[in-house]
């Protein structure tokens, strides 16, 4: 339920953009952005507005090409993007996010048990590769799963984190 402090907590009307990263959440994350390669020419992009571009692009869903011009070119994103999902920078910041979720809502860091419906048993007799989903969104909140509300928290850790998705994405393309 809503309340006054939780409002205030989650409220993100004084950002440019909802997918902008508060100074808390920078906080978290800037210790597990990579430095610059030592030697040749200097980091020049400020990587907290590439890291808000790649918020952007993966909380509104818009092609690389419609990111609005107040980030760093497209380009300059995206290739960030590639490199990070290729030397696992998205993985390590995922597992830290994970971890630190599952601590503050008092579990332990990894899960000691899986849940399989019987939905996913039957799709899987079949021998499909085929997912199901399980119920609505409503429905899985009500067994148990956590409302993540933070975008940097939605983009890495939801269960269907489209950055985890992508990140596979990248690695695979570049690995073929």
């Amino acid at each position: 339920m809503w309340t006054k402090e939780s409002r205030a907590r989650y409220d993100r009307s004084a950002l440019r953009y909802p997918s902008d990263l508060t100074d808390s959440e920078w906080g978290i994350l800037a210790p597990l952005i990579p430095p610059a390669k030592r030697g040749g020419r200097p980091r020049e992009v400020d990587i907290r507005a590439v890291i808000g571009g790649l918020l952007y692009v993966l909380e509104t869903g818009c092609p690389w090409r419609h990111l609005p011009k107040d980030f760093p070119p497209k380009s300059t994103v995206h290739g960030y993007f590639e490199l990070w999902a290729w030397d696992g920078t998205l993985e390590r910041i995922h597992d830290v996010l994970y971890v630190a979720l599952r601590e503050h809502e008092g579990r332990e860091a990894s899960p000691s048990a899986a849940i399989l419906d019987s939905q996913s048993a039957k799709s899987m007799q079949k021998g499909g590769l085929r997912s199901t989903r399980s119920g609505s969104m409503r429905a899985r909140r009500s067994r148990g799963s956590s409302v993540i509300s933070s975008p940097i928290t939605r983009a890495f850790c939801s269960p269907r984190s489209s950055m985890r998705r992508a990140s596979r994405t990248a690695t695979a393309r570049r690995s073929s």
